[in-house]
């Protein structure tokens, strides 16, 4: 006898429930006094629903949704003021979140030296990091392999001191305040590794130009507060 259309599982029930849970009262445990329980578990529970609609591989799904997680309450928790920054925070933003931005983030975080923290996402993540994005980048030391595409949300954003896209048109949520970049970068999917080395070499150009007045801003440690700091050429106020 064939099973019907409502005898499938929702989509819910296929998420491996009892780690999420156990991952979501971890989590709360952390943030306990910032964050209701029931906020932790909501954010651990979108998390993984949010990568396994574009992820190829589920195996080690639920560890990744935690980390996805962790990084997002850590942004909602400086967002509120409730974590205060050491050094500015810095996101990136591209179409799928495989290859331009996953490069500036991992260049901006050699190049810094600890002196910026920095995220990157994507308006419509892909499954995975491009290869020969991975590649070019290895061949500067620098490790892809465990970075994965992640949705943006408002959360990272708002946490963000500076906000740079890369061909993602008007996906990303303005806030007031907040420092605005677009970069006229090559999307490197589907070119040759010459030609990725190339748009490496141009992000790395413009993350070197870039640096120096990031550092020197103050982070923002309480909402809507973020430093004034702007020079020609270089980070501007929205």
């Amino acid at each position: 006898m064939s099973r019907s259309v409502h005898d499938a599982p929702l989509p819910e029930l296929l998420m491996p429930q009892t780690q999420l849970q156990r991952d979501a009262r971890e989590l709360a445990r952390h943030y306990e006094g910032v964050f209701s329980p029931q906020t932790v578990e909501r954010v651990v529970f979108e998390s993984y629903a949010s990568l396994r609609r574009t992820a190829r591989v589920t195996a080690h799904l639920p560890s990744i949704a935690r980390r996805f997680a962790t990084d997002r309450l850590k942004a909602l928790a400086q967002a509120e003021g409730a974590v205060a920054k050491d050094v500015p925070e810095v996101l990136f933003i591209c179409v799928q979140n495989s290859g331009r931005s996953q490069m500036a983030a991992a260049l901006m975080a050699h190049r810094s030296e600890g002196r910026v923290h920095v995220r990157s996402a994507g308006s419509l993540p892909g499954s995975g990091i491009d290869e020969n994005c991975a590649a070019v980048m290895a061949e500067m030391g620098l490790d892809l392999g465990k970075e994965y595409p992640k949705p943006l949300t408002d959360d990272v954003v708002a946490a963000a001191d500076v906000v740079i896209s890369m061909g993602c048109g008007d996906a990303c949520a303005v806030y007031p305040g907040k420092r605005y970049l677009d970069w006229d970068v090559s999307d490197p999917a589907g070119q040759d590794l010459d030609r990725v080395r190339s748009i490496r070499d141009d992000i790395d150009a413009r993350v070197r130009g870039a640096l120096p007045e990031i550092v020197a801003m103050t982070p923002s440690d309480a909402p809507g507060l973020t430093a004034s700091h702007g020079a020609d050429g270089g980070v501007g106020s929205s």
